[in-house]
Order: structure tokens, then sequence, then C-alpha cells
């Protein structure tokens, strides 16, 4: 798959994890937005754990950085903080660090 093709995907499962949300909020509005968010990194978590599982070769040079439960929770959270990072949401007025005036 080409560079370009991959981010399609990305975007596209990035932009639909969002509207599922949306969706499940706007379906119920008593429903508590955070148990809908924390429940969506949960199922993403999950398949991105089952994405990344090595295959049955020991030596495979592709599988070598997800060797180990341990190597693939450390890349998880390396891209966790990155996509945070990136977020448009990573800062808000309101975090408790920021400067009042």
């Amino acid at each position: 798959m080409a560079e370009d093709e991959e981010e399609v995907v990305f975007d596209e499962a990035a932009w639909r994890t969002v509207d599922l949300g949306n969706s499940m909020a706007q379906e119920d509005e008593e429903t508590d937005i955070w148990d809908i968010a924390d429940g969506l990194l949960a199922g993403a978590v999950q398949y991105w754990l089952y994405s990344r599982e090595p295959c049955e070769n020991p030596r495979c040079e592709d599988c070598a950085p997800y060797g180990t439960a341990e190597q693939r929770v450390a890349e998880l959270m390396r891209l966790l903080r990155q996509y945070a990072e990136e977020s448009e949401y990573y800062h808000s007025q309101n975090d408790t660090n920021v400067g009042r005036a």
C-alpha cells in the first residue's frame, strides 16, 4: 500500500472512531462521554494489540519490534503520546497549568 493510501486509511479509521463516539453520545445524552471515550479507547487498544501479534516465526524481522508484550506496550505508549500531542484537544484553556491574567 502506498504511503498516501495508508494515510487515507489512518484518517478514515480515526474519523470513524470519533463519529462513533459522537453518535453514541447523541443517542443517549445522559451517558457520560468519559465512559464512551474509555470504551472506545479500550476497544482500540484491544484491536491494536491484536494487530501486532507476532507471527509463528521467532526470527521474523517484521515482527521483531513486537516480539514481546512489553515491546508492544512500549510502542503503543509511544504512539498514544504522539497522537495525544498532535491532537487539537491536547491543550485546553481550562488546563490547570494555563496562566490566568
